[in-house]
Protein backbone atom coordinates (compact mmCIF):
# COMPACT_ATOMS: atom_id res chain seq x y z
CA UNK A 1 0.00 0.00 0.00
CA UNK A 2 1.58 3.34 -0.80
CA UNK A 3 1.93 6.13 1.58
CA UNK A 4 -1.00 8.01 0.17
CA UNK A 5 -3.00 5.13 0.64
CA UNK A 6 -2.57 4.43 4.17
CA UNK A 7 -2.76 8.37 4.56
CA UNK A 8 -6.11 7.55 3.26
CA UNK A 9 -7.27 5.08 5.17
CA UNK A 10 -6.20 6.55 8.74
CA UNK A 11 -7.92 9.61 7.86
CA UNK A 12 -11.62 7.56 6.90
CA UNK A 13 -10.63 6.00 10.35
CA UNK A 14 -10.46 9.01 12.12
CA UNK A 15 -14.14 10.63 10.92
CA UNK A 16 -15.88 7.51 11.23
CA UNK A 17 -17.99 5.84 14.53
CA UNK A 18 -18.94 9.06 15.58
CA UNK A 19 -19.25 9.10 19.62
CA UNK A 20 -23.08 10.31 20.66
CA UNK A 21 -22.65 13.65 22.76
CA UNK A 22 -26.23 14.42 24.90
CA UNK A 23 -27.82 17.34 24.12
CA UNK A 24 -30.82 17.85 26.39
CA UNK A 25 -30.27 14.47 27.89
CA UNK A 26 -30.57 12.69 24.44
CA UNK A 27 -27.63 10.85 22.61
CA UNK A 28 -26.83 12.42 18.81
CA UNK A 29 -24.19 12.40 16.83
CA UNK A 30 -21.53 14.66 17.96
CA UNK A 31 -21.54 16.22 14.78
CA UNK A 32 -24.94 17.03 14.94
CA UNK A 33 -24.28 18.22 18.75
CA UNK A 34 -21.69 20.57 17.91
CA UNK A 35 -24.16 22.02 14.79
CA UNK A 36 -26.76 21.89 17.60
CA UNK A 37 -27.73 25.95 17.20
CA UNK A 38 -27.76 25.74 13.85
CA UNK A 39 -30.46 22.88 13.68
CA UNK A 40 -32.28 24.39 16.81
CA UNK A 41 -31.86 28.08 14.91
CA UNK A 42 -34.10 26.23 11.53
CA UNK A 43 -36.47 28.59 9.61
CA UNK A 44 -39.00 26.39 8.88
CA UNK A 45 -41.29 27.42 5.90
CA UNK A 46 -45.40 27.16 6.69
CA UNK A 47 -45.52 24.43 3.72
CA UNK A 48 -42.42 22.75 4.79
CA UNK A 49 -43.59 18.74 5.09
CA UNK A 50 -41.68 16.94 8.03
CA UNK A 51 -40.99 13.36 7.73
CA UNK A 52 -40.23 11.97 11.48
CA UNK A 53 -39.37 8.41 12.71
CA UNK A 54 -37.18 6.87 15.50
CA UNK A 55 -34.74 4.97 13.14
CA UNK A 56 -35.01 1.78 11.24
CA UNK A 57 -38.59 2.10 11.66
CA UNK A 58 -39.15 2.62 7.52
CA UNK A 59 -37.96 6.03 7.24
CA UNK A 60 -36.60 5.23 3.63
CA UNK A 61 -39.89 3.90 3.04
CA UNK A 62 -42.16 6.71 3.65
CA UNK A 63 -40.34 9.05 2.26
CA UNK A 64 -40.81 7.19 -1.13
CA UNK A 65 -44.14 7.09 -0.49
CA UNK A 66 -45.12 10.72 -0.17
CA UNK A 67 -42.34 11.92 -2.81
CA UNK A 68 -44.47 9.60 -4.95
CA UNK A 69 -47.89 11.20 -3.90
CA UNK A 70 -46.57 14.58 -4.24
CA UNK A 71 -45.21 13.47 -7.60
CA UNK A 72 -48.65 12.24 -8.71
CA UNK A 73 -47.23 8.64 -8.70
CA UNK A 74 -44.34 9.54 -11.68
CA UNK A 75 -41.18 7.26 -10.86
CA UNK A 76 -39.64 8.82 -13.34
CA UNK A 77 -39.70 12.07 -10.98
CA UNK A 78 -38.92 10.20 -7.92
CA UNK A 79 -35.51 9.19 -10.25
CA UNK A 80 -34.38 12.94 -10.33
CA UNK A 81 -31.69 12.24 -7.32
CA UNK A 82 -31.12 9.91 -4.84
CA UNK A 83 -33.30 10.49 -1.59
CA UNK A 84 -30.67 11.71 0.62
CA UNK A 85 -30.64 14.79 -1.93
CA UNK A 86 -34.24 15.15 -2.48
CA UNK A 87 -35.23 15.11 0.80
CA UNK A 88 -32.49 17.23 3.38
CA UNK A 89 -32.09 15.37 6.64
CA UNK A 90 -31.98 18.16 8.96
CA UNK A 91 -29.59 17.09 11.68
CA UNK A 92 -27.14 15.34 9.58
CA UNK A 93 -23.98 16.08 9.39
CA UNK A 94 -21.76 13.76 7.63
CA UNK A 95 -18.17 13.56 9.06
CA UNK A 96 -16.57 13.90 5.72
CA UNK A 97 -17.03 17.30 3.62
CA UNK A 98 -20.57 16.30 1.47
CA UNK A 99 -23.95 18.57 1.19
CA UNK A 100 -25.51 17.98 5.05
CA UNK A 101 -29.45 18.19 5.40
CA UNK A 102 -29.46 21.92 6.76
CA UNK A 103 -27.23 23.29 3.42
CA UNK A 104 -29.54 21.03 1.18
CA UNK A 105 -32.54 22.75 2.85
CA UNK A 106 -31.95 26.15 3.10
CA UNK A 107 -30.83 25.80 -0.69
CA UNK A 108 -34.60 24.37 -1.59
CA UNK A 109 -37.29 26.41 -3.32
CA UNK A 110 -40.63 25.66 -1.47
CA UNK A 111 -42.55 23.49 -1.00
CA UNK A 112 -40.33 21.46 1.03
CA UNK A 113 -40.30 18.20 2.20
CA UNK A 114 -37.65 17.52 5.09
CA UNK A 115 -36.84 14.35 7.11
CA UNK A 116 -35.51 14.16 10.81
CA UNK A 117 -35.38 11.35 13.96
CA UNK A 118 -35.36 14.17 16.16
CA UNK A 119 -37.76 13.37 19.62
CA UNK A 120 -40.31 15.55 19.97
CA UNK A 121 -39.19 18.14 22.54
CA UNK A 122 -36.05 18.91 19.77
CA UNK A 123 -37.79 19.70 16.97
CA UNK A 124 -36.69 23.20 16.07
CA UNK A 125 -39.08 25.60 17.33
CA UNK A 126 -40.32 26.93 14.01
CA UNK A 127 -41.64 24.16 12.66
CA UNK A 128 -44.16 24.45 15.60
CA UNK A 129 -44.58 28.31 15.04
CA UNK A 130 -45.36 27.64 11.44
CA UNK A 131 -47.86 24.82 12.33
CA UNK A 132 -46.15 22.37 9.98
CA UNK A 133 -47.56 19.40 8.79
CA UNK A 134 -45.77 16.32 10.38
CA UNK A 135 -45.76 12.24 8.99
CA UNK A 136 -44.89 10.70 11.78
CA UNK A 137 -43.89 6.64 11.27
CA UNK A 138 -43.22 4.06 14.28
CA UNK A 139 -42.32 0.44 14.26
CA UNK A 140 -42.59 -2.35 16.46
CA UNK A 141 -39.90 -2.29 18.79
CA UNK A 142 -38.59 -5.54 18.64
CA UNK A 143 -37.68 -5.26 15.07
CA UNK A 144 -36.58 -1.78 15.37
CA UNK A 145 -33.91 -3.28 17.42
CA UNK A 146 -33.10 -5.63 15.32
CA UNK A 147 -32.88 -3.85 12.08
CA UNK A 148 -31.17 -1.05 13.92
CA UNK A 149 -28.37 -3.42 15.04
CA UNK A 150 -27.68 -4.35 11.58
CA UNK A 151 -27.76 -0.65 10.52
CA UNK A 152 -25.16 -0.30 13.13
CA UNK A 153 -22.82 -2.65 11.56
CA UNK A 154 -22.80 -1.47 8.02
CA UNK A 155 -23.00 2.65 8.82
CA UNK A 156 -19.55 3.36 9.82
CA UNK A 157 -20.21 6.65 11.27
CA UNK A 158 -22.38 4.86 14.32
CA UNK A 159 -20.73 3.50 17.76
CA UNK A 160 -19.69 -0.17 17.56
CA UNK A 161 -22.84 -1.66 18.55
CA UNK A 162 -21.20 -4.73 20.19
CA UNK A 163 -22.87 -7.74 19.89
CA UNK A 164 -26.67 -8.49 19.56
CA UNK A 165 -27.00 -9.43 23.39
CA UNK A 166 -24.90 -5.99 24.60
CA UNK A 167 -26.72 -3.63 21.66
CA UNK A 168 -30.19 -5.07 23.21
CA UNK A 169 -29.13 -3.95 26.40
CA UNK A 170 -28.36 -0.09 25.29
CA UNK A 171 -31.29 0.05 22.78
CA UNK A 172 -33.82 -0.70 25.32
CA UNK A 173 -32.15 1.82 27.81
CA UNK A 174 -32.12 4.28 24.96
CA UNK A 175 -28.01 4.33 24.99
CA UNK A 176 -28.02 4.80 21.10
CA UNK A 177 -28.50 7.86 18.92
CA UNK A 178 -31.33 10.10 18.99
CA UNK A 179 -32.71 7.91 22.28
CA UNK A 180 -34.91 6.28 23.62
CA UNK A 181 -37.26 4.61 21.66
CA UNK A 182 -40.29 4.30 24.37
CA UNK A 183 -39.77 8.47 24.22
CA UNK A 184 -39.86 8.83 20.89
CA UNK A 185 -43.25 6.91 19.77
CA UNK A 186 -44.59 8.17 23.30
CA UNK A 187 -43.97 11.81 22.66
CA UNK A 188 -44.82 12.16 18.67
CA UNK A 189 -48.35 10.13 19.66
CA UNK A 190 -48.96 12.51 22.69
CA UNK A 191 -48.15 15.59 20.04
CA UNK A 192 -50.99 14.91 17.79
CA UNK A 193 -53.64 16.29 19.29
CA UNK A 194 -52.31 19.44 19.30
CA UNK A 195 -50.77 19.59 16.40
CA UNK A 196 -50.96 18.26 12.60
CA UNK A 197 -49.35 15.13 13.05
CA UNK A 198 -50.42 12.14 11.30
CA UNK A 199 -49.36 9.46 13.18
CA UNK A 200 -49.35 5.77 10.56
CA UNK A 201 -47.61 2.66 11.80
CA UNK A 202 -44.77 0.19 9.70
CA UNK A 203 -47.36 -2.97 10.61
CA UNK A 204 -50.27 -1.17 8.86
CA UNK A 205 -48.49 -0.24 5.71
CA UNK A 206 -47.18 -3.33 5.09
CA UNK A 207 -50.61 -4.83 5.19
CA UNK A 208 -52.60 -2.59 3.28
CA UNK A 209 -50.06 -0.04 1.32
CA UNK A 210 -53.43 1.19 -0.63
CA UNK A 211 -55.04 2.24 2.69
CA UNK A 212 -52.27 4.08 4.24
CA UNK A 213 -51.22 5.82 1.27
CA UNK A 214 -54.87 7.49 0.48
CA UNK A 215 -54.91 8.21 4.40
CA UNK A 216 -51.67 10.22 3.63
CA UNK A 217 -52.84 12.14 0.42
CA UNK A 218 -55.93 12.98 2.57
CA UNK A 219 -53.70 14.64 5.27
CA UNK A 220 -51.78 16.37 2.46
CA UNK A 221 -55.59 17.73 0.54
CA UNK A 222 -54.61 15.46 -2.36
CA UNK A 223 -56.88 13.33 -4.36
CA UNK A 224 -55.47 10.16 -5.85
CA UNK A 225 -56.96 8.23 -8.93
CA UNK A 226 -57.25 4.26 -8.19
CA UNK A 227 -54.58 3.66 -11.10
CA UNK A 228 -51.81 6.33 -9.23
CA UNK A 229 -52.44 4.45 -5.66
CA UNK A 230 -51.64 0.98 -7.34
CA UNK A 231 -48.53 2.53 -9.19
CA UNK A 232 -47.07 4.05 -5.82
CA UNK A 233 -48.12 0.29 -3.95
CA UNK A 234 -45.80 -0.92 -6.81
CA UNK A 235 -43.38 1.31 -7.13
CA UNK A 236 -42.39 1.10 -3.34
CA UNK A 237 -42.85 -2.43 -1.87
CA UNK A 238 -39.94 -3.91 -0.88
CA UNK A 239 -38.77 -6.06 -3.49
CA UNK A 240 -38.91 -2.83 -5.82
CA UNK A 241 -36.80 -0.25 -3.31
CA UNK A 242 -34.12 -2.64 -2.36
CA UNK A 243 -32.69 -2.70 -5.82
CA UNK A 244 -33.66 1.06 -6.52
CA UNK A 245 -30.24 3.05 -6.10
CA UNK A 246 -32.28 5.94 -5.95
CA UNK A 247 -33.62 4.86 -2.67
CA UNK A 248 -31.22 2.22 -1.67
CA UNK A 249 -28.27 4.52 -0.48
CA UNK A 250 -26.05 2.45 -2.92
CA UNK A 251 -24.72 5.93 -4.18
CA UNK A 252 -23.34 6.71 -0.90
CA UNK A 253 -19.86 6.15 -0.53
CA UNK A 254 -18.69 3.08 0.81
CA UNK A 255 -16.92 4.99 4.10
CA UNK A 256 -19.93 5.99 5.18
CA UNK A 257 -22.22 2.58 4.74
CA UNK A 258 -20.32 -0.97 4.21
CA UNK A 259 -23.42 -2.99 1.74
CA UNK A 260 -20.93 -5.83 1.82
CA UNK A 261 -21.83 -6.63 5.74
CA UNK A 262 -25.23 -5.80 5.62
CA UNK A 263 -27.54 -4.11 2.53
CA UNK A 264 -28.77 -0.92 3.71
CA UNK A 265 -32.65 -2.57 2.77
CA UNK A 266 -32.35 -5.63 4.43
CA UNK A 267 -35.50 -8.01 4.75
CA UNK A 268 -38.27 -5.25 5.13
CA UNK A 269 -40.43 -7.45 7.31
CA UNK A 270 -42.75 -7.68 10.12
CA UNK A 271 -41.38 -10.40 12.58
CA UNK A 272 -37.87 -10.58 11.89
CA UNK A 273 -36.83 -10.32 15.33
CA UNK A 274 -38.01 -13.36 16.37
CA UNK A 275 -34.46 -14.55 14.28
CA UNK A 276 -32.86 -12.80 17.32
CA UNK A 277 -34.46 -12.59 20.59
CA UNK A 278 -34.26 -15.31 22.39
CA UNK A 279 -37.19 -16.31 24.41
CA UNK A 280 -35.93 -14.50 27.73
CA UNK A 281 -35.02 -11.47 26.11
CA UNK A 282 -38.81 -11.34 24.26
CA UNK A 283 -40.52 -12.09 27.76
CA UNK A 284 -38.53 -9.50 29.28
CA UNK A 285 -38.89 -6.75 26.45
CA UNK A 286 -42.57 -7.72 27.00
CA UNK A 287 -43.13 -7.04 30.18
CA UNK A 288 -40.85 -3.68 29.94
CA UNK A 289 -43.78 -2.95 26.75
CA UNK A 290 -46.17 -3.18 29.74
CA UNK A 291 -45.12 -1.15 32.10
CA UNK A 292 -44.39 1.48 29.59
CA UNK A 293 -47.51 1.54 27.76
CA UNK A 294 -49.04 1.26 30.63
CA UNK A 295 -52.53 3.67 30.80
CA UNK A 296 -51.71 4.45 27.33
CA UNK A 297 -54.19 4.09 23.73
CA UNK A 298 -50.65 3.46 21.94
CA UNK A 299 -50.10 -0.43 20.61
CA UNK A 300 -47.67 -2.01 18.41
CA UNK A 301 -47.98 -5.08 16.60
CA UNK A 302 -45.16 -7.46 16.26
CA UNK A 303 -46.69 -10.20 13.60
CA UNK A 304 -48.74 -9.82 11.25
Amino acid sequence: MSLESELEVLNLKSIMRQKLVEVEGVPLYSKTAENWDSIWNFKAQPDDLIICTYPKSGTTWIQEIVDMIQQGGDPQKCARAPIEKRIPFLEFFPPKPRLFGLELAEAMPSPRLLKTHLPVQLLPPSIWQHNCKIIYLARNIKDCAVSYFHFHLMNTTLPEPGNWDQFLEDFIAGNVNWGSWFDHVHGWWNAKSDHPVLYLFYEDVKEDPAQEICKIAQFLGLELSELVVNQIVQHTVFESMKVNPFVNYTTVPAYLMDHTISSFMRKGIVGDWKKHFTVAQSERLDGICAQEFKGSSLTFRTHL
